[in-house]
């Protein structure tokens, strides 16, 4: 009997982990697969007329069990995966690819969808069904349905091998972080790093079976490491490590999979009648065109840039006042940034972290979402899950009714990918009148606790649990009736509201007086500590938006042009970059190959967005500063109007509901100090 072909006998029918098998994948799929197509034959072979109900829904709903077997399976491939799960994405991804393009480019089936679409003003829709008809009439059209029978295939060939590609992608990139760990057997190596740093160190290197400490490239080794290890030629390694993953001349490189993925990008948007992939993509997206997406970019840019420049001559000539190099390196910034920082605001990373314990931060977070939204968070042990280190909540509200399931996996290991992300293993949506609650899942890689101490974040680390909560409110708060329009199913660029607003919270005393205490002395944060924060908290923000600016053009410079005659990345993505970069280059060095964000997950086109959403929150925010941060009235009208909304309606038309206005990019820039 395969568990994944039978209902989940389980809490709230959530994923059985303790019986699924990796073997039971594909047989699972492939059955799942003919039991979709048999679902969409039925709307195909209908003798019935098309309407919104028998072709439009009957759509919406079809192939639900393949969602849910392939979700659990890609879930795991970021957060739990082997060589074994690896090998068998490789045969799953076709078959899911043709599988689509078996929908989207059956001729009879559009002709349905387009015979409801096409009667669309008489058919007394509400605005969500509506959204649900657009979407699925688009969907064909933008994925070939109008193209000739040859043309037809080719789209087939081309979705099929960028599904392989952007699988091989990201494996390259984790085997060459897996690959480097840097082994220090003399304790002088280590001078500068923080007792906690050293003691991880230690710890990895026991885990290892080598002696001394051992450094790796995940974040939780590497960014204390480039921050306060006085070692500087120890830096530099890290840092040529970090930067050239997936650059080498080994198998791993990446250089002609990034060629390869951007030419069959560019090749598809073509086909279907676009002038470049960015053309594609933005066409479902708030901000509409690769001009106005440059154009905003830009725009920040001419405020970021030289606020940046002062920042970097300020940081040179403190480097140098403590005997530092005449010209910093690319592995001097944060060591440099970091003592700076502390002369400034007599603050930094370290003071903070021992009122940042990671079971007290989670506890914070979670009554935050009371005040704000009335949840409650309570672990259920008896839900499965798919690794020790992770813990499943069961979440209410108020009245004690069941909202969601929750799961949080926080710790960094070798088989989960490098960041932090939300996913969900289970949409909310509503069938016949019921209302189906979601299973939402955060996934991170913060600081590991070690032998004398529990997990203590840095600050960094507590906005990044805030930020990744926030999409997860937006998952588990949703209120829709169609799963491909619920939580956060929404436009790119909206997506990142609701997680970026949370970051906000952080930098209140209010907020903070409900978690953060010292995890030894349980004393609450000094006042004096918290208006350090707030006063630091736009320290290096000209630097910081420069380097998001030019991460979001190189994504453009990649998309929005045709690029079939490059033959560097690195002297392409160097170019791309040049107006951004205010350190030297370093030779082995490139982003590209690395930035899964737009070659493996789904930000091609819309990397921007990070910068786009934070003129969302930063306007957002001020209305919760002047009603209250928790603010009721102001909290249910964020939930009814943007969280519980998904992508039910445009975004512009949510958004203005809440704020009664469209966001205002001067929010943005008044929170980064590059405004008065």
């Amino acid at each position: 009997m395969n568990p994944l072909l039978q209902p989940f006998d389980t809490p709230f029918h959530t994923v059985p982990f303790d019986k699924i098998k990796t073997e039971h994948f594909l047989p699972a799929i492939e059955e799942a697969i003919k039991q979709g197509k048999a679902e969409i034959d039925e709307a195909v072979h209908s003798e019935e007329a098309p309407s919104f109900s028998n072709t439009i829904e009957h759509l919406e709903h079809a192939g639900e069990l393949l969602d849910r077997i392939s979700t659990i399976f890609f879930n795991l491939n970021s957060a739990e995966t082997n060589d074994e799960i690896q090998a068998l994405a490789q045969k799953i991804s076709p078959l899911l690819t043709e599988y689509g393009n078996d929908i989207l480019l059956n001729e009879k089936l559009f002709k349905r969808v387009k015979a409801v679409h096409d009667q669309k003003d008489s058919l007394d829709l509400n605005p969500e069904e509506l959204t649900l008809l657009e979407k699925s009439y688009k969907g064909f059209v933008r994925n070939g349905a109008l193209l000739s029978d040859s043309d037809k295939e080719k789209l087939r060939a081309i979705d099929k091998e960028l599904s392989s590609l952007s699988l091989k992608f990201g494996e390259n990139v984790l085997k060459e972080t897996n690959a480097f760990s840097m082994e220090i057997t003399d304790e002088a190596d280590l001078a500068g790093l923080p007792e906690s740093t050293k003691e991880m160190a230690k710890m990895t290197a026991q885990q290892k079976g080598k002696e001394g400490w051992v450094f790796t490239l995940d974040y939780p080794s590497y960014v204390p490491f480039m921050t306060y290890a006085d070692n500087r030629a120890l830096r530099e390694k890290l840092y040529r490590a970090f930067s050239s993953r997936a650059f080498k001349d080994n198998e791993f490189n990446n250089s002609e999979i990034v060629k390869k993925i951007v030419n069959l990008r560019q090749e598809r948007a073509e086909l279907l009648g676009y002038k470049t992939h960015a053309h594609f993509v933005l066409e479902e997206r708030m901000a509409e065109s690769p001009d106005k997406v440059n154009h905003f970019l830009n725009d920040l840019k001419q405020y970021a840039k030289p606020s940046a420049l002062k920042e970097l001559e300020d940081l040179k000539a403190f480097a140098k006042s403590l005997g530092g190099p005449e010209d910093l390196q690319r592995w001097d910034s944060g060591y440099y940034t970091e003592k700076l920082k502390k002369e400034r605001f007599s603050i930094d990373d370290e003071m903070l972290k021992p009122y940042f314990q990671l079971e007290k931060v989670v506890d914070g977070v979670f009554k935050t979402a009371n005040k704000l939204f009335g949840l409650s968070f309570k672990e259920n042990k008896d839900i499965p899950v798919y690794h020790e280190e992770v813990t499943a909540y069961e979440v209410t509200d108020e009245s004690g009714k069941h909202v969601a399931v929750f799961y949080a996996d926080f710790f960094p290991r070798e088989g989960k990918r490098a960041g932090a992300w939300m996913t969900s293993y289970r949409p909310q949506k509503k069938v016949n009148g019921k209302d189906i609650r979601p299973h939402v899942s955060n996934v991170c890689n913060f600081t590991k606790p070690t032998a004398t101490k529990p997990s203590l974040l840095t600050f960094n680390e507590v906005t990044t649990l805030f930020h990744e909560f926030g999409h997860g409110l937006h998952g588990m708060l949703a209120d829709g009736t169609y799963p491909n329009l619920s939580g956060t199913s929404v436009f790119w660029d909206f997506v990142e509201l609701p997680s970026q607003i949370l970051e906000n919270w952080c930098f209140e005393k209010e907020c903070l007086d409900l978690f953060a205490s010292h995890y030894e002395t349980h004393e609450p944060i000094p006042a004096e500590l918290v208006q350090k924060l707030k006063d630091s908290a736009t320290f290096m923000e000209g630097s910081g938006t420069l380097r998001q600016i030019s991460f979001g053009l190189l994504d453009m410079a990649w998309h929005g042009q045709d690029n079939h005659g490059v033959e560097s990345v690195d002297k392409f993505e160097h170019e791309a970059m040049d107006d951004c970069n205010l350190l030297p280059n370093v030779a082995g060095s490139n982003m590209s190959c690395s930035f899964s964000h737009i070659f493996q997950g789904g930000y091609s086109s819309g990397y921007y967005s990070y910068k786009w959403a934070e003129v969302l929150d930063a306007d957002a925010f001020e209305l919760f500063k002047e009603k209250g941060i928790f603010d009721r009235e102001t909290a249910d009208s964020f939930r009814e109007n943007i969280l519980s909304k998904g992508g039910s309606e445009h975004p512009m038309i949510l958004y203005k509901r809440f704020r009664k206005h469209e966001p205002d990019v001067k929010a943005l820039l008044r929170r980064a100090g590059l405004i008065s």
